[in-house]
């Protein structure tokens, strides 16, 4: 195999920039931008790849077919190729349109709590099938798996994204899914170190506080990043939360004794170590963008996502070098784990040796690779094995009219698992229920709108939701459902999300026993039309002769 350039023959800023990844929408035109303070126009974002010599991006928004084109696009603008980074925790479907969708982590732990070996196999497969589907359309990094032990329930940010609430399943579900994705030359990253799971606290919004002794940390929180790294993880992304027993002073991410003593020393880690996005609230409200990524490096970080000034840090990380803060054997040390990351992302074809490995074009887009038969078989499989059913014989379920569909989420404008084809709307629409739909921004209380009332199939999304808690969501589910109960008008409940919240609604309430009700852990339109069928269908039977839906 050809060796990867010389990082040596780049100037020192050239030899930082490589250590940056920068945010970039996965739209190809400016104009279809939808987060302008964190993805950069084209002319910048080129000038900070072929210019500054930035070592990679971060993708979202675009359907799979675009950001194809994108990747080729981004790679041909820089002179070195790009690390190309994607949040694709349920899969490469969840940010980019086209590929498939999977459930979140927990919907496999809570199936392993009943099959670990399933749940295994499933585990592997969603992680050979998110490879797969990110190196189609020019993805090479694959930020999974989240290793956090969700072992509190109010946690607003981990949650479901979690595979559990115990360190041994998750630990194990973490293996497998790292097996899965070593299948393809896709670089994986556990995150978030040390371990993120039980905070009450949004580290996007603000820093979150954990005191627990290093006893409990090291067989809670530590347990899966060893397994982790025992997998051959090819990455460890740090947490923006604070562990005094560890260091009483810095955030995770910024702080050596974890980071380089923990992490690199103890742990005996020898990837890269990534910073969790440095525009996040935990670190901005505290520190300054340039300070916080030279803290970062110091710490012991390799690699810096999402950098507030990407040109500010260059600078800074440069000056703190030239003035001994950093030792140059640092970076040096980074910028050897970085080549051997990337030489290992975009490898030569057997028997290529024609080229330098710098000059090879980019693989090309392999749509075929999308969305196949077996994978979407897998989805749905996860989805029934993890689906929750209370179909009590009798039940209120029966067509009549009028009937309504009430759908509740966070922000109907912005909801991506629903629109005029979800089967959360066209499975009911068949069955003659007619739909309403609320989210935060109705104003009027249920008990003040002016329906009349009916038989009512209520519909919640709810899971945790970064940036935005979902504690008023949960209050307005909770409204409706004491107008619904108070009048009797409930006739069945589907809630797609968080667990915790259906455990809430079940204890807060008491059902009588003849109404049915459905959870699953995904949103997404697959997991509406299994619980959905699953929940209703007898009525479907009878609505369409006799004939079963089928999917």
């Amino acid at each position: 195999m050809t060796p990867l350039p010389d990082w040596q023959s780049l100037s020192l800023a050239q030899q930082v920039a490589q250590m940056v990844i920068v945010r970039a929408s996965g739209h190809l035109f400016d104009h279809q931008i939808q987060y302008p303070l964190w993805e950069p126009p084209a002319a910048r974002l080129k000038g900070w790849l072929h210019d500054l010599g930035v070592g990679g991006v971060i993708l979202l928004g675009g359907s799979a077919a675009e950001v194809g084109l994108r990747t080729q696009q981004l790679q041909s603008w820089a002179k070195l190729p790009l690390l190309v980074a994607a949040d694709v925790e349920e899969g490469v479907g969840q940010r980019f349109a086209g590929a498939v969708w999977f459930p979140p982590p927990m919907a496999i732990g809570a199936i392993a709590a009943q099959d670990l070996d399933r749940a295994l196999t499933y585990a592997s497969q969603m992680g050979a099938a998110t490879a797969q589907e990110a190196l189609a359309i020019g993805i090479n990094w694959v930020l999974v798996p989240v290793v956090d032990v969700n072992n509190n329930p109010a946690n607003p940010v981990i949650n479901v994204r979690a595979w559990g609430e115990t360190p041994e399943m998750v630990s194990q579900l973490t293996a497998a899914f790292i097996r899965g994705a070593q299948q393809y030359p896709v670089l994986t990253a556990a995150k978030h170190f040390p371990g993120h799971g039980d905070t009450a606290v949004d580290s996007h919004l603000e820093l979150p506080l954990i005191n627990h002794d290093k006893t409990r940390l090291e067989t809670v929180e530590l347990p899966p990043f060893r397994s982790a790294i025992a997998a051959g993880v090819d990455a460890v992304m740090t947490a923006h939360l604070q562990l005094p027993i560890w260091d009483p002073e810095a955030p995770a991410t910024l702080s050596r004794p974890i980071l380089t003593h923990l992490l690199r020393h103890q742990l005996g880690f020898a990837g890269l170590i990534v910073t969790d996005a440095l525009v996040m609230g935990a670190i901005t409200r505290q520190y300054g963008a340039n300070e916080a990524a030279v803290r970062a490096v110091a710490a012991g970080a390799d690699v810096l996502m999402m950098p507030a000034d990407p040109e500010g840090a260059i600078e800074a990380i440069c000056a703190a070098i030239e003035s001994g803060q950093i030792p140059i054997t640092q970076i040096q040390a980074s910028l050897e784990r970085i080549w051997q990351a990337k030489q290992k992302a975009q490898p030569l074809s057997d028997g290529d040796t024609s080229h330098a490995w710098e000059q090879l074009p980019p693989p090309p887009i392999q749509l075929e690779q999308l969305a196949q038969p077996q994978t979407i078989a897998t989805v749905e499989a996860i989805l029934r094995d993890s689906l929750r059913l209370h179909r009590p014989h009798p039940s209120r379920l029966e067509i009549s009219a009028p009937a309504r569909n009430l759908i509740l989420v966070d922000d109907a404008l912005n909801c991506t698992c629903l629109n005029r084809q979800a089967p959360a709307i066209t499975i009911p629409s068949q069955l003659g229920y007619h739909l309403q739909v609320v989210d935060s921004y109705t104003p009027a209380h249920p008990d003040s709108l002016p329906n009349e009332p009916a038989p009512t199939l209520l519909q919640l999304f709810i899971r945790g939701n970064p940036f935005r808690s979902s504690a008023s969501l949960i209050q307005l589910a909770e409204d409706w459902l004491q107008s619904l109960l108070h009048t009797d008008q409930l006739q069945a409940l589907v809630i797609y999300g968080s667990p915790y919240v259906m455990d809430h609604i079940l204890t807060r309430f008491q059902f009588a026993p003849d109404i049915p009700y459905a959870f699953s852990y995904g949103q997404m339109p697959t997991a509406q039309a299994v619980a959905l069928e699953a929940l209703l269908g007898d009525l479907q039977t009878e609505s369409t002769g006799g004939r079963e839906f089928t999917d």
